[in-house]
């Protein structure tokens, strides 16, 4: 069977055991620190995927994928949500009001953003239902004016379900100013947690409630919730909505709100992923180190090699294929280890709570209790890749080195 020279030889000192037993051990903890290098990457960028994916699922949806208010408030708001149910992204479409205020409670006050909601409906667009920790949602009765708070909210005035407070928002009048502020008492019926900065800085009440308070008639509400099939889609959606409902709309979307939260953390999942990538390079570095040492081990047989006939070229191609196969070999190591780990990550953390007695995510400080991890192919091709370029372009510089060797220098001592 034909084989090319490079290839032949190239793997033939792959396999063989060197002369030179520092050699081989600086060749095994090439291949090693590759192979750890490739497993950290996989394991932390899938951990950052499923602390995204959580917090997505989380924060996205509390929020709303998009909403269309109209500049007027809205008469007949079944209207405009069939008008939205229309576009094939849209999967539902409730009344929605939303408004700025402060919460004031024995002297201390902190400013909240609330959002009018129908209990009825609201599961629908909404997680909320699912992370009540007091009281339900269907607690919201229209003209009650309870309001549901998160749970950092709660802690932080020492709230429980049945106390009351002040709710101040502010209001246009003819006063010079301009705005005067405007205060209304509210209970109480609720408390959420979804474990995130929301926990502080939303509070819900029923869209009736908000609607007066705003002063709009019986019936009206400011705008419409939507819920989104893809949520990436949300900015053209929601224009395409407005654009077909003709004026008298304007529509906004969780990317104007949550947009730059989750830049950042597609920043440093970014960066942290470039961070890791030292580790590969420092493994690259050590086969550059190995194979300029086996050209200098394997000078005599370099200039046997071009006394027979054999290429520069050639040369070269015997020390590159046996740096690939150190590198290839390594990729693969780290990268089978890398998806098994990082498939059963959260299992092995539990194991070492079980094994230490020690809570590593403890439900208390942290919004999770358990590791997510989300492994993605286009991550793992990106990591193996890298590593294989990495591991080539080291050969490149030693390989050179190979092919320049004269073999009447090489041999004169030999």
């Amino acid at each position: 069977m034909f084989r090319p020279l490079s290839l032949y030889i190239g793997t033939r000192y792959t396999r063989a055991k060197r002369r030179n037993h520092f050699i081989s051990f600086i060749s095994l903890t090439s291949m090693i620190g590759l192979a750890l290098g490739v497993l950290a990457m996989i394991v932390v960028l899938s951990v950052m995927n499923g602390f995204q994916k959580e917090m997505s699922s989380r924060i996205l949806g509390m929020v709303p994928h998009a909403a269309i208010a109209g500049v007027q408030p809205m008469d007949d708001w079944q209207a405009v949500a069939a008008a939205a149910k229309r576009n094939p992204q849209v999967l539902a479409a409730v009344p929605f009001a939303e408004l700025e205020g402060m919460l004031s409670y024995r002297g201390a006050m902190q400013p909240i953003q609330l959002q009018g909601i129908d209990p009825e409906l609201e599961p629908q667009v909404s997680i909320i239902a699912e992370h009540m920790i007091q009281g339900r949602l269907s607690d919201l009765q229209a003209g009650e004016f309870g309001v549901v708070i998160g749970e950092i909210t709660a802690r932080r005035f020492q709230l429980k379900v049945g106390d009351r407070l002040a709710l101040i928002v502010p209001e246009a009048s003819s006063v010079p100013g301009g705005i005067t502020p405007r205060m209304q008492a509210v209970n109480v019926v609720g408390v959420f947690k979804v474990g995130a900065e929301l926990d502080s800085s939303l509070a819900l009440l029923h869209v009736a409630d908000a609607a007066q308070i705003q002063r709009l008639q019986p019936g009206q509400v400011p705008g419409v919730r939507l819920k989104l099939q893809d949520l990436y889609q949300a900015p053209q959606v929601s224009a395409a909505i407005v654009s077909e409902l003709g004026e008298g709309y304007r529509a906004s979307d969780w990317t104007q709100t949550q947009g730059s939260l989750f830049s950042a953390m597609k920043m440093e999942k970014t960066m942290i992923g470039l961070l890791l990538l030292l580790i590969v390079a420092v493994a690259a570095f050590n086969i550059i180190a190995t194979l300029i040492m086996v050209v200098a081990d394997k000078g005599g047989d370099i200039a046997i090699l071009r006394t027979l006939g054999a290429t520069p070229g050639q040369i070269m191609g015997i020390f590159m294929v046996q740096g690939t196969v150190i590198g290839v070999v390594g990729t693969l190591i780290g990268a089978a280890l890398g998806i098994v780990a990082a498939l059963n990550v959260s299992q092995l953390v539990g194991w070492i709570e079980r094994l230490s007695g020690q809570q590593v995510l403890s439900s208390d400080v942290y919004f999770i209790s358990n590791l997510p991890s989300e492994l993605l192919l286009a991550d793992v091709l990106l990591i193996c890749g890298a590593a294989f370029a990495l591991s080539f372009l080291a050969t490149l510089y030693p390989s050179w080195r190979a092919a320049g060797i004269q073999p009447a220098e090489a041999l004169r001592y030999e």
